[in-house]
């Protein structure tokens, strides 16, 4: 099977020859599509040609021949031949090596599988090979083991993220990151226990945990070449299930909740990736994780917590959890790891998904460079960002009666308020954070383009994306956004 890239219904030049009749036969078969409208990168045209080898031709949309429409017509060869064994696509000489690496991330994302049980009858993927015909091999090499890179961390936080609860406690997803981090040189991985949480202050993540017999963790996986200056500290939500605690969410909202760890697995993987990318940037990821469950022991609304670093917290909702743990790891992040950029990966609200939908993350900050650097780092990336405002007006209803702030301000804006009580724990490092609040994108109802229904290990592009574009070192003291 044979795949040949199309734009504007036009087959585009290969260095793979193809006879004048069946030159003639995919140009007629475009033309009665053409007569149909316009269609979207990653459109497949299926042309039969029975008896002959090839036997099928794949005429694949590329759009506007960007970034983005070779990642759509990747996933789109994939999704058409997911019942062969092997496909060629013929990518056209002088092709960008950004697109070969665009086509290569949609093919594997596209590819990904979770199952824990049998495949059912006819299910499954019989695809195992997917050749690039093209004129420079060597043009090509970096692009290609870049996008496999991509493609592994984001097939990692997607694993983790869609296995069940019953099996992923704070301590099971603990180990996965160990083993996981163990593979790349250069990786170092510390877990801290109850105990140790318990010794440190970590108040948070303990109120949080403490409802579960599964007691919480955090893992720190820590990323430090040789030479590199700028640090990036990386931080993710990890609660491997949440009931709402006492709080308690109605049954409908408790069957994804699995996914509420989406934020830590990306993290994690980035920092997995970046080893693996051998990136020149000092990257630090940090995961705290707990499961929000009801007992005898749990958090209580009305409870007073006290932070690392001091600040504390009445919790008026046991059900705003992520924000809680999210607020001891930024306090560590900043008085510990002095980053020079603070990036938070959060499944925090459902407000985020009123507000932009089930494709699309908030992203807040104070600092404009380093948002547009991470909006942008999506785009390219085929992740969704958009800005959202701090709104100053609000903070006032972020206090508590008998604490320094509450967990949940009953004043709507649920995602800005939350981005605002997070902002309170990177005290003077708030011109280098940045909130991203992607509960929705985190998870797909259904298979679209290179996303499988399930985790989307949403993050891992962007955030891989962004940290290449970062320089190794910092001038004049202002790292770059």
């Amino acid at each position: 099977m044979l795949a040949l890239p199309v734009t504007a219904r036009e087959l585009l030049p290969t260095s793979v020859g193809l006879a004048d009749a069946v030159a003639a036969q995919a140009s007629a078969l475009l033309a009665e599509a053409r007569d149909g409208g316009s269609r979207s990168a990653g459109a497949v045209t299926v042309l039969p040609r029975p008896g002959a080898t090839p036997r099928r031709l794949l005429l694949v949309e590329v759009g506007q021949a960007a970034e983005a429409g070779w990642r759509a017509a990747g996933a789109g060869v994939v999704r058409a031949a997911q019942r062969d064994p092997s496909v060629t696509f013929a990518v056209p000489p002088g092709t960008d090596p950004t697109a070969v690496r665009g086509l290569v991330e949609g093919a594997l994302l596209a590819a990904y599988r979770f199952r824990l049980g049998r495949e059912p009858e006819g299910g499954g993927l019989a695809l195992r090979r997917l050749t690039l015909a093209v004129a420079d091999p060597a043009r090509y090499e970096d692009a290609l083991a870049e996008a496999r890179v991509v493609a592994r961390a984001t097939a990692l936080a997607r694993d983790l993220t869609n296995m069940p609860s019953q099996t992923k406690t704070p301590a099971w997803l603990a180990a996965q990151v160990v083993k996981a981090a163990g593979q790349r040189p250069g990786l170092r991985v510390t877990v801290r226990e109850p105990a140790e949480l318990a010794a440190a202050g970590f108040g948070g993540i303990l109120a949080v945990g403490g409802g579960s017999r599964r007691g919480p963790r955090l893992v720190e996986v820590a990323w430090r070449p040789r030479g590199a200056r700028l640090h990036a500290v990386l931080i993710g939500k990890g609660i491997t299930f949440d009931t709402g605690g006492i709080s308690i969410k109605p049954r409908d909202a408790m069957k994804l909740m699995r996914k509420d760890m989406a934020g830590a697995a990306a993290v994690t993987a980035v920092a997995i990736g970046a080893a693996e990318l051998r990136l020149p940037v000092r990257v630090t990821a940090l995961a705290p994780l707990a499961e929000n469950m009801v007992s005898g022991s749990a958090y209580r609304p009305g409870d007073v917590v006290r932070h690392y670093g001091g600040l504390t917290t009445e919790v008026r909702s046991t059900d705003a959890e992520g924000r809680v743990v999210l607020g001891d790891a930024l306090a560590y992040a900043v008085a510990r790891l002095k980053p020079d950029l603070l990036v938070d990966l959060a499944t925090l609200t459902g407000a985020g998904t009123v507000a932009l939908g089930k494709r699309t993350a908030a992203v807040y900050g104070e600092r404009d460079d380093l948002v547009a650097a991470l909006v942008a780092a999506g785009a390219a990336a085929g992740e969704r960002l958009w800005r959202m405002p701090l709104v100053e007006e609000y903070v006032p209803a972020l206090a508590g009666d008998d604490a320094d702030l509450n967990n949940a301000a009953n004043i709507g804006a649920g995602s800005v308020t939350a981005a605002l009580y997070l902002r309170e724990f990177v005290g003077t490092a708030r011109d280098r954070w940045a909130h991203l609040d992607m509960s929705a994108p985190a998870w797909s109802d259904s298979v679209d383009g290179e996303l499988p229904k399930g985790a989307t290990g949403f993050g891992v592009r962007t955030l891989l994306r962004w940290l290449s574009t970062l320089d190794s070192s910092v001038a004049d003291g202002q790292p770059p956004g």
